[in-house]
């Protein structure tokens, strides 16, 4: 009888104990919907007028400057190189004292200078801006079809003087400034590079997120990610388990995580209407297991594929990985 009792207060603390967690998960769920709540509305703060208007000017100079070009240059492998940017420099500054000498000076224009040049390299246009300035175009894709234009104006106050960033429309949360700092005056063409791998590795990791959601909305619950989309949390409710997937992204040019994370969380026993007396206690309580079981063969999924492919690999093999863990998870 003793034991019996000790039974019973020890079933009795196992349900009050699951009940005060359950009220921990809603309580923190409260919070994090508040969370990407306020999440939201910065972001829709930070992307207001100012940036438009930059994007629409600049989108009308670029435009403008591709019309009057005379000839399109497509660049190749080491046809791109610190050369020719240092020629597109020079042409630049050139073209801008003669139009200072010319208006000054009253001089007829020198037909020479009047053939514009635009240059094409993979997914980047680089063109000469009024003002002396070098402009770059980028253009990003998804699935071979076009997604958004970035634009980057560098300028510099004469040819042997480091150029700057004069604006750009690339998304504020991407490092622009600080890979200006770090590459544009000892490697201008890395810095050029680089800018348009980030733009295109961002539009890429939230271009796989929008098409998980677009595909198998029905089976996500809870989903988070970062501005640049280098953190993405999700849970998938299937198979009466739900299972948590955590990605990381270490390096912002990646199209695939270097770290994730996924678990298996069993739904309470208490929740379901089971009559197997094996899962069941001495008082005839549900047993409830509350441990996440890991799951490998996902992580490595989500690692060498892209998100929507992982899913698909990860929800197909999901039955059988949770069937050899343990009968008694989610079936």
């Amino acid at each position: 009888m003793e034991q019996l009792k000790g039974r019973g207060y020890a079933v009795t603390g196992e349900v009050n104990f699951m009940q005060e967690e359950d009220v921990r998960l809603e309580t923190t769920r409260a919070r994090l919907t508040n969370v990407l709540k306020r999440h939201e509305d910065l972001k829709e703060r930070l992307s207001r007028d100012s940036d438009k208007m930059i994007y629409e000017r600049l989108q009308k100079e670029f435009e403008a400057a591709l019309a009057a070009q005379t000839e399109e240059i497509y660049l190749d492998g080491e046809q791109w190189n610190d050369g020719l940017l240092a020629t597109i420099r020079e042409r630049v500054h050139m073209e801008a004292d003669r139009k200072a000498m010319s208006g000054d000076m009253g001089i007829l224009p020198d037909h020479h200078f009047h053939g514009k040049s635009t240059y094409r390299v993979g997914d980047k246009v680089i063109c000469c801006l009024e003002g002396a300035r070098i402009g770059i175009q980028y253009e990003t894709s998804f699935a071979d079809e076009s997604r958004e234009l970035y634009h980057c104006v560098l300028e510099s106050r004469s040819f042997l003087e480091k150029m700057t960033v004069a604006e750009h429309t690339v998304p504020f949360f991407l490092p622009v400034r600080e890979a200006e700092n770090d590459l544009l005056s000892s490697n201008a063409m890395r810095f050029i590079d680089y800018v348009g791998e980030l733009v295109q590795a961002y539009v890429d990791r939230r271009e796989q997120v929008n098409l998980i959601k677009e595909l198998y909305g029905h089976q996500i619950g809870e989903l988070y990610h970062s501005l640049p989309y280098h953190v993405i949390e999700f849970v998938l409710n299937v198979y009466d388990c739900k299972v948590t997937l955590s990605l990381r992204y270490a390096d912002l040019v990646s199209i695939l995580p270097t770290r994730t994370r996924v678990f298996a969380w069993p739904v309470h026993s208490s929740r379901r209407n089971t009559t197997n007396t094996s899962n069941r206690n001495v008082t005839g309580m549900p047993l409830v297991q509350a441990v996440p079981t890991r799951l490998t063969y996902a992580e490595d999924a989500l690692r060498n594929m892209t998100l929507p492919q992982a899913y698909a690999e990860i929800v197909l093999k999901l039955p059988q990985a949770l069937g050899g863990i343990s009968s008694s998870l989610c079936f």
